[in-house]
């Protein structure tokens, strides 16, 4: 047996303000919404192995066939087949139910994984072909850029919103239920303003009064902690905060690096789960090969 293996690390993302637009017949809705990456990320490391293997440490989510990643697995060799069966061993830091698409991130990892793993030579778009019913935000993922998603949050328009800010994202400890919140929130086919020229042209000390997130309308009379991490997201000194996703984590934006510091540092001291993003942070989407 091969002592190769792969590595690779799946990061999180969080939504520059969510437009919930229509209700579809599908249960779906339309929205739109910006996608940015955050430094919060899984580890990945994947050997060739006589069966596949899914193995999972840092949280106790399942690893059977209900795990994003043995979907994946499951589909990439349905539709692409294997030539080899590989153990993926994954170190999860994001945690799941967090509207931070750890669960979307690791299964289009997957994907990319398997497709240089297996020279199976797929473009992004055929593998985003493949992989579309497994998650709306998995094709953000995959192309690995930021951008404005539309339709079901699928139809990815690039575009450059990575804030050129400090991000603090604090999760408060609990799963939020996407299904609860879209079925608790009013759509609104007209927010009044583009939010692609919002995050594109306006200053960042501007977007609290511009940009929102629909589904917060929904979550936080369900979950007060939200709101009150968002509240002192703000008083710390965040030029902009909101919930991202569904939740149920926060986040604030921070023009100054001290004082991103100092609100990271303060409910890291709370026993809070939070991670600290650098200005213009891009993800290194490498996957790399060791002997």
């Amino acid at each position: 047996m091969s002592n190769k293996r792969w590595i690779a690390d799946s990061y999180g993302k969080i939504n520059l303000g969510l437009h919930v637009l229509e209700k579809l017949p599908t249960g779906y809705h339309r929205i739109e919404t910006g996608f940015a990456f955050i430094e919060w990320s899984d580890r990945f490391e994947v050997r060739i192995s006589d069966e596949y293997e899914l193995t999972i440490t840092g949280s106790d989510i399942p690893t059977d066939g209900t795990n994003l990643i043995s979907r994946a697995y499951n589909a990439f060799n349905t539709y692409v087949g294997l030539k080899r069966n590989y153990h993926f061993t994954v170190s999860k830091q994001i945690p799941a139910g967090a509207g931070l698409g750890g669960g979307s991130s690791n299964a289009a990892l997957t994907f990319r994984m398997l497709n240089k793993m297996e020279d199976a030579g797929l473009s992004d778009d055929e593998i985003v072909d493949l992989c579309r019913d497994l998650g709306a935000d998995i094709p953000f993922f995959v192309y690995g850029k930021t951008g404005i998603g539309s339709g079901i949050g699928q139809d990815i328009d690039f575009a450059d919103i990575q804030p050129d800010a400090w991000i603090v994202t604090v999760f408060p400890g609990f799963e939020s239920s996407t299904a609860e919140a879209y079925r608790h929130c009013a759509p609104n086919p007209d927010p009044g303003f583009s939010l692609k020229g919002v995050l594109l042209e306006e200053p960042l000390e501007e977007w609290q009064y511009l940009l929102q997130n629909d589904l917060e309308q929904a979550v936080i009379p369900q979950h007060e902690m939200v709101g009150n991490i968002k509240d002192q997201l703000l008083d710390f000194g965040a030029d902009y905060a909101a919930m991202s996703g569904s939740g149920s984590t926060v986040f604030g934006i921070f023009d100054q690096d001290f004082v991103a510091i100092n609100a990271y540092e303060s409910f890291h001291e709370l026993g809070l789960a939070s991670k600290l993003t650098r200005p213009k942070f891009q993800p290194d989407y490498g996957i790399y090969v060791k002997e």
